[in-house]
């Protein structure tokens, strides 16, 4: 279906507009003029009936013996100075002593309307058909000294004089209604144009268009979006900003320092320089930053800032770091049994069966528990896997990785998946593994259990444990007990996603040396 453009609507809308009311405007004013005109005239034939029926030559004539020679030729000059079409005297039985043509004097007057004047003695006016066709007639009695009517006076004025008058009025409106009419479409013209330029010459359908796809695009952005005019007031933002900001109210139409106390977003509207990938804090959350001008004509009108959490992106890095090491674990794994697979295959070549068998037991016995406690007890597999990999990286590292035998686990929940548990176990075994480093005996050991309401998983070690005093900052980001650059991030992720699940992490250290993390995760969404 082809679209019909912006400027013919509004072109078809004002001239139809203006079209109908000049129409109707017309009617109106013809049917004033018209009964205007009818209204004058009635009058000026009932002053000049009036005035010629009041004349003392005109009464005086009635009582000679010819009333017309005296009647007719006063009369024609009268009605050649006013314009009636004619003026007609006649007696008490309405014969003419004065008329335009004078054959038809000492006759009958026609038209059945003087019964007024010459019965009741009325001035009146009325539209009847004489002798010389359809007028409008003004009558006025003739009255003698004594009071008496002894004749009367009609004066006429044609019906379709009184139409060419009326024409000619309605000619003139017509032509100022046309007037009108042309600088109305002129104005539409304008006014079209106006508005495709403000527009940016698109039609409504691909206004709307665009504001739906605008709308969309908006929505499915995970970064933040914020949008100010030249004044420094918000015209839009998206929800991922809202969420991003904690915003639940509606902002649209504020200042942009409000809401984001510390913005630069006033310099880019007054140097309309691009600022990319700055770092700024906001409400305790570290974002970056774009800021973007918006320019019209050469003139910076707005800035679109869009942002994202640095939070988000971090996390997002340390999920693929516990990801990468749960990759290493399952390599070094591969890679110890296949140092071992040489030195058996080496011992067979070389002829010790015994060392062979005694290695191949002994690797079966440690093999056979363990797998016994990952595969029977432990029925989650990404916390198997996790395991497994945890049991090659310890014994490359000669540490004695121990599962409790009383370990149990199901299957967990849905809401813990394998990234978050890569995380929660991949850097508390590790941790452990690297507090351990520096001990003759290095000893980890692993206990999980889901036989409550909750998932439990407790890892310790034989280290040196945490002082006491620093047990409380822990799990801040950055902060870390080794002292080293780009550090204090593991536990902090582990915190955060335990946070999540609406858990909780106890720390404590041993009696004997070493600390023990115990992880509680409810099995139920939302927690207990």
């Amino acid at each position: 279906m082809k679209r019909v453009s912006l400027q013919t609507k509004i072109l078809g809308l004002i001239t139809s507009l203006i079209l109908f009311v000049t129409i109707l405007l017309a009617g109106i004013i013809s049917y004033i003029e018209s009964e205007e005109t009818e209204e004058n005239i009635g009058k000026r034939a009932l002053n000049v009936a009036t005035a010629v029926s009041f004349m003392p030559t005109v009464r005086e004539a009635f009582e000679l013996d010819d009333p017309a020679a005296v009647i007719q030729p006063l009369v024609e000059k009268i009605r050649k100075k006013v314009g009636a079409e004619y003026i007609v005297v006649g007696n008490a039985d309405s014969i003419r002593y004065a008329h335009p043509d004078e054959s038809k004097l000492g006759k009958h007057m026609v038209g059945g309307d003087n019964a007024k004047a010459l019965v009741h003695g009325q001035y009146y006016t009325s539209k009847a058909t004489g002798s010389l066709g359809p007028a409008l007639r003004g009558k006025a009695p003739i009255f003698n000294g004594q009071g008496n009517i002894i004749g009367i006076v009609s004066v006429g004025f044609m019906v379709e004089d009184i139409k060419v008058i009326v024409l000619k009025k309605l000619l003139k409106i017509s032509s100022v209604a046309l007037l009108v009419l042309v600088f109305g479409i002129i104005g539409g013209v304008l006014l079209a144009r106006n508005i495709r330029k403000d527009t940016l010459g698109l039609e409504p359908y691909e206004i709307a268009s665009l504001y739906r796809d605008r709308n969309a695009i908006l929505q499915s952005i995970k970064e933040g979006i914020i949008a100010i005019d030249k004044d420094g007031y918000i015209s839009m933002m998206n929800p991922s900003a809202r969420k991003i900001l904690s915003l639940h109210h509606d902002i649209k139409f504020k200042k942009i320092e409000e809401i984001i106390p510390n913005t630069e977003m006033y310099q880019v509207l007054q140097t309309g320089e691009l600022k990319k990938d700055e770092e700024m804090a906001l409400k305790d959350r570290e974002i970056i930053v774009n800021r973007t001008p918006i320019i019209e004509n050469g003139k910076v009108v707005g800035v679109v800032a869009s942002f994202r959490d640095k939070t988000e992106v971090n996390e997002m890095l340390n999920a693929l770091s516990d990801v990468r090491k749960y990759s290493e674990d399952l390599r070094a794994q591969t890679h110890e049994f296949t140092n071992k697979l040489y030195v058996l295959s080496g011992l067979l070549q070389l002829g010790h069966y015994a060392e062979a068998i005694e290695l191949i037991q002994k690797e079966s016995a440690l093999h056979l528990n363990q797998n016994k406690v990952v595969f029977e007890q432990i029925q989650d597999k990404t916390v198997q896997a996790i395991l497994l990999g945890k049991i090659s990286k310890a014994s490359e590292k000669k540490i004695s990785f121990t599962i409790d035998d009383n370990s149990s686990l199901d299957i967990v929940p849905k809401q813990i998946d394998m990234v978050k548990l890569i995380t929660i176990l991949g850097n508390l075994i590790d941790n452990a593994m690297e507090a351990v480093e520096a001990n003759e005996t290095k000893h980890v050991t692993f206990f999980t259990t889901d036989l409550g309401e909750d998932i439990i998983f407790e890892i310790a070690d034989n280290g040196r444990g945490i002082p006491e005093d620093t047990i409380a900052n822990i799990f801040e980001t950055g902060f870390s007990t080794k002292g080293k650059f780009d550090r204090g991030y593991g536990l902090a992720s582990v915190k955060e996603i335990v946070d999540e699940l609406k858990g909780s992490i106890v720390v404590h250290n041993q009696p004997d040396g070493g600390a023990v993390f115990s992880v509680f995760i409810p099995k139920k969404v939302g927690g207990r």
